[in-house]
């Protein structure tokens, strides 16, 4: 796996310029905050990986001490890689000159686990300064290392893993080759061809070493002084960066506070040219080392700074042509005398790298975590969804095409999030049903306004003001795009507050019959109050369904009310008919309702009544009236006639002059 990872990193600095040609998704350069972002994707792949949050190297870095760790005894050199699934890091102390071994597990967030690896017998370099890590075409792993301050304690130190980086290593210290070492800084050692390239450059001295290692980087090196005409001043580290196929190195001098360029050309094989480099704003302050990342197609160099424990940002869009704009951070990762910072990794949509820290054996983590102003912060999907940020700022969208694969592909791409620009638009309301009102949007700046949906809206809908009139609540929204490519999608919700009135349908009664009004459709709640009108021969104006009992045609009127203000009103027409009699089956004469202790006609259009007789079970006469209000009161002669069923008999004639006689029989109950 690592031999196609290296591999897919000499791919893609050697296809730089086509794949920046061929872009791997489209996505607006600007919006507006809550603005919905579509991007459209230009490729198919196996897998995708997509983040529309990803951590900008752009942005202030986000820092943390671990704290001080017992393995840890004046650390000046740090180094780190992934291996499989997991994430490993070396340090070298000063003090006992002793190799850590860190333990990240699968993630750079975690807490690294600490394990003293020991001084190797006795080979690490006195006063290590430089650790570099790399991988042999055979999978094996090796550690370089470098370190003393004198011709005479200069040494350079190899450890091999083998395969894997938790193997317990061996170490061969070669001394100082040649006797040309001097404060050896910034080792590093690439594959040319099928030949081992390394350099490093002395302190001491200014001089430029090359290393030769043949075509087994296991080998003792060949060590070339190739003087001190390169423009070094006390260089404190050096780094190896590709551009275009073309090879330099950077260091950083910490005896004259500057940068330096080397460039050689196609190959590492060749004599450098060196120069110095201006860096706008006097950015290093005794620097200590640095670390290099072209990340999103932009050049971002990180350096430690020992004077005010600090480091510094170096941007350039080319190492060729510049300009290096730098930015110092100060209070980042509790920094204390950084001696040296591994390179910036990205996983995923966060970046990391790390610094020890001489003056309290710590180790800081410097992040560019990925924002939280996303809708959506990633996808795995080949079209991505449509999200939106919710805070202005610049913004990284990034694409990992076939990760893990020797086809893989990414491209980042800026987006900016402007703040929505000033504007006044109508406030969510509520209306009644059955109401209209007025929305209105103002904005200077506005190239226009298009309001949607198309539903009872009208009749123009880019206009300033629309009228509306929903039957149900309405998210109306407007689109209003300005000429920085920014476009505003809004909304105003018109809620509509529904009161139905339902008094029930029309019906007929008979004379002196009740009826219970009201309907299925009212719609019904604590917010809701009901009147009924008019206020005669119903139970209860207050309530959906009241009893009446109208003696004649009657119209009755609901009216539903909500603390809103927003009413309806129905009507239900009560015909009555005098087509029979009513009277009741049963009385209870020692009841206090006057409804339910009295027999007698119920009936209020009741013109002539010839007789309304009531006998026991005899045939016995126990009541007789020609009164139509007349009724029984149970009483026989003044005394209580006895609980039982009774014989009735009444004759008359109705208002529609219609004869009426009938026979029943009703129950005294005592």
């Amino acid at each position: 796996m690592r031999k196609c990872l290296v591999f897919v990193a000499l791919l893609l600095v050697s296809q730089l310029n086509y794949i920046n040609a061929q872009k791997l998704f489209n996505v607006p350069d600007t919006v507006c905050i809550r603005q919905p972002v579509n991007i459209t994707t230009n490729v198919t792949a196996s897998s995708y990986y997509w983040g529309f949050c990803s951590g900008y190297l752009f942005n202030t870095p986000t820092g943390a001490n671990l704290g001080a760790d017992t393995n840890l005894h004046k650390p000046t050199a740090i180094v780190i890689e992934k291996e499989g699934a997991n994430y490993y890091g070396f340090v070298a102390n000063e003090l006992d000159n002793t190799l850590v071994r860190l333990s990240f597990g699968p993630s750079l967030s975690n807490i690294p686990q600490t394990k003293v690896i020991g001084d190797l017998n006795g080979t690490m370099p006195g006063g290590t300064a430089k650790l570099f890590l790399t991988q042999d075409a055979n999978g094996d792993w090796f550690l370089f290392a470098v370190g003393g301050t004198t011709v005479a304690n200069s040494s350079m130190a190899r450890i091999d893993f083998g395969k894997s980086l938790t193997n317990t290593p061996n170490s061969v210290n070669f001394g100082n080759l040649g006797g040309v070492f001097n404060g050896p800084r910034g080792i590093f050692v690439q594959k040319v061809d099928t030949n081992y390239i390394g350099y490093l450059v002395n302190s001491m001295d200014n001089h430029l070493i090359k290393l030769s290692f043949g075509n087994n980087i296991s080998l003792t090196p060949v060590v070339t002084d190739m003087g001190a005409g390169f423009g070094f001043g006390g260089p404190s580290d050096m780094i190896p960066v590709v551009e275009n196929g073309a090879w330099f190195a950077f260091a950083v001098n910490v005896g004259n506070n500057a940068l330096t360029r080397l460039a050689f050309g196609p190959s590492l094989t060749n004599v450098p040219v060196g120069s110095t480099i201006a860096t706008a704003g006097d950015p290093l302050k005794g620097p200590s080392s640095l670390t290099f990342i072209r990340d999103c197609d932009a050049i971002h160099f990180f350096v430690t700074n020992g004077l005010g424990s600090s480091i510094t940002r170096l941007d350039a869009p080319s190492v060729v042509t510049g300009p290096f704009r730098g930015t110092e951070y100060i209070a980042v990762g509790s920094l204390n005398d950084p001696r040296s910072i591994t390179k910036v990794v990205r996983e995923r949509d966060n970046l990391y790298s790390y610094i020890v820290n001489y003056g309290d054996n710590s180790i800081s983590q410097i992040a560019f975590p990925q924002c939280t102003s996303a809708t959506v912060t990633s996808a795995t999907t080949n079209i991505p969804p449509t999200y939106s940020y919710s805070q202005p700022g610049r913004y990284n969208v990034y694409l990992a095409l076939d990760e893990g694969l020797p086809t893989m592909r990414m491209q980042c791409q800026q987006i900016d999030v402007l703040p929505i620009p000033p504007m006044t638009i109508s406030q969510d309301t509520i209306i009644c049903q059955g109401d209209s009102l007025t929305l209105s949007i103002r904005s200077q700046t506005g190239l226009s306004f298009n309001w949607r949906p198309d539903y009872n809206l009208g009749p123009k809908t880019d206009s300033f003001d629309v009228r509306v009139w929903p039957e149900f609540a309405t998210d109306y929204r407007v689109v209003v795009p300005y000429a920085n490519g920014c476009v505003v999608d809004t909304d105003v919700y018109v809620d509509v507050s529904k009161n139905k009135a339902d008094a029930g349908p029309d019906r007929v009664l008979g004379d002196g019959a009740k009826t219970i009004l009201g309907g299925p459709m009212t719609t019904e709640g604590p917010q809701y109050t009901y009147t009924w009108l008019p206020n005669q021969f119903i139970s209860n104006i207050s309530i959906t369904n009241p009893v009446v009992n109208p003696p004649y045609d009657y119209t009755y009127y609901l009216e539903v009310r909500n603390t809103f203000g927003c009413y309806d009103i129905d009507t239900v027409v009560v015909r009555i008919t005098c087509n029979d009699i009513n009277l009741p089956n049963a009385f209870t004469p020692e009841s206090s309702n006057p409804g339910t202790n009295r027999f007698g006609l119920m009936n209020r259009q009741i013109v002539k009544l010839n007789y309304l007789r009531v006998f026991d079970r005899w045939g016995k006469l126990v009541f007789e009236t020609s009164d139509v209000t007349r009724q029984w009161d149970g009483k026989v002669n003044g005394t209580p006639a006895p609980m039982g069923v009774y014989i009735w008999e009444a004759d008359g004639f109705c208002i529609e002059n219609k004869r009426f006689k009938r026979s029943g029989n009703v129950t005294l109950v005592r």
